[in-house]
């Protein structure tokens, strides 16, 4: 049974090389380039429809009785807290594997996960479930990663992950509309079958088309990349990756930075409706619109630190840095109108996939060695997730206890809360200027 998993995920063995003048194997370079791209790029936003589809149906959950606020946060950080440990431990493993399996049996596994949910009320069930759908999304983005580097050159790296990390946008805007339109019309259950419904189709796409390394075609590989690298040398980089404080402390600031996204991915519609009065589908219809902006600031982040900074990320994360923090105040603290939500989640959008690019993956991929990108982006992301999580926590306790009934209506007071959502994205500021000269060895 073992021997039979790990050979399944195992890597394929090299084909014999072919000529890489030949017209037609660089067209077929080219067309196995574009489909990988495509298929991470979409099949990761479908990760994100099972990650969120419970931020959706929090308020109704809440509303109905099912779950209160500090349960909902207990609920929530158990994925974090799985994907947190997943990242690492999955993000070295996947320096190992076969990528196509290995992403498509995460999305797979992930959407059984939320399919079940929807036909249950049970707390420690969701407790558990919620936590096997973290785990097996940290399949999704060192797959990803790891596919990235095997097939574009350095000099193209940059501006293929900031397009690719507009993913998470695609998903979060799927998510916002698609899935509140559905719990509005059919109830909370709905949010998490239809999920995962949508999501098993998305794992069988990614199992046709994110193809392994090109060597395993017998395609020429990047010219960054000269073959595979051995299990012990691979092995020993993953440890300089662990040991390398630069890399931690991008780890602490990004996992700053998680703490105020997942403050308005988690909260952000339960924020509007309970604060501000809004219905489902307004509510996710403004927090959709930082989803939408963020994939402008995803997709052109790379191209910009790339062209305009010489591959350098410090001083563009210096700015959208600001901007994030201001946008968060605003969100929070700002005027309570439509208009002003709806700026706030504008540059909140354009901060946030800038800086998921940035400080959530592409700092530390760029300051170790190119064959231990999955292990680099797995030490962010524990840090980054186990930030989630904690948050999560922290704000469930924090909003139920400020709860008072206010004309017999039960309300929350986000006061307290929402500088704790701010102080964190100034911190993530602060700690990525400790990394302001950090290079590769490949450098």
């Amino acid at each position: 049974m073992i021997d039979t998993l790990v050979g399944f995920y195992a890597k394929s063995a090299d084909a014999p090389p072919r000529d890489p003048d030949n017209e037609d194997v660089q067209q077929e370079l080219r067309r196995r380039k574009w489909q990988v791209f495509f298929a991470i790029t979409f099949g990761y936003g479908f990760y994100y429809v099972c990650r969120l589809s419970i931020n959706v149906a929090k308020p109704l959950m809440d509303e109905a009785g099912v779950f209160d606020a500090a349960e909902l946060g207990l609920i929530g950080s158990a994925l974090y807290f799985s994907y947190a440990f997943g990242k690492l431990t999955n993000g070295v493993l996947a320096d190992h594997v076969n990528q196509r399996r290995f992403m498509a049996t995460g999305m797979f596994v992930s959407a059984l996960a939320n399919l079940f949910l929807g036909f249950t009320t049970i707390f420690w069930v969701f407790i558990l479930l919620w936590g096997i759908n973290g785990w097996f999304q940290s399949f999704g983005a060192a797959s990803s990663v790891r596919s990235i580097s095997n097939w574009y050159a350095g000099e193209e790296r940059g501006s293929i992950y900031g397009m690719w990390a507009s993913s998470h946008n695609i998903g979060e805007a799927v998510t916002f509309v698609g899935t509140a339109i559905v719990v509005s019309y059919f109830g909370w259950m709905w949010g998490f079958r239809a999920s995962g419904i949508v999501c098993l189709l998305a794992s069988f796409y990614m199992l046709m088309h994110v193809h392994e390394r090109p060597a395993a075609y017998g395609l020429p590989s990047p010219r960054t990349q000269q073959g595979e690298t051995g299990f012990k040398a691979l092995r020993q980089m993953q440890l300089e990756v662990i040991k390398t404080p630069a890399v931690w402390i991008v780890a602490l600031a990004s996992a700053s930075f998680y703490i105020t996204r997942y403050a308005v991915n988690s909260w952000g519609i339960y924020f509007l409706q309970d604060a501000r009065g809004y219905s489902t589908i307004e509510a996710s219809s403004i927090v959709s619109v930082n989803a939408i902006a963020g994939i402008f600031g995803t997709f052109f982040s790379g191209i910009l630190s790339d062209r305009l900074f010489q591959r350098r990320r410090n001083i563009p994360s210096l700015v959208f840095g600001v901007v994030y923090a201001f946008a968060t105040w605003l969100f929070f603290f700002g005027p309570a109108n439509k208009w002003a939500e709806i700026t706030a989640m504008v540059l909140f959008g354009l901060a946030l996939g800038a800086l998921m690019v940035y400080l959530g993956g592409l700092i530390a991929v760029d300051i170790c060695r190119k064959e231990v990108s999955g292990a680099a982006l797995g030490v962010v992301g524990v840090a980054s997730y186990i930030g989630a999580g904690v948050q999560d926590i922290i704000s469930g306790r924090m909003i139920e206890d400020s709860k008072s009934i206010v004309n017999g209506v039960e309300v929350a007071n986000f006061e307290a809360v929402g500088m704790f959502w701010l102080g964190s994205a100034i911190a993530s500021i602060i700690l990525a200027l400790f990394v302001w000269n950090a290079k590769s060895p490949d450098d």
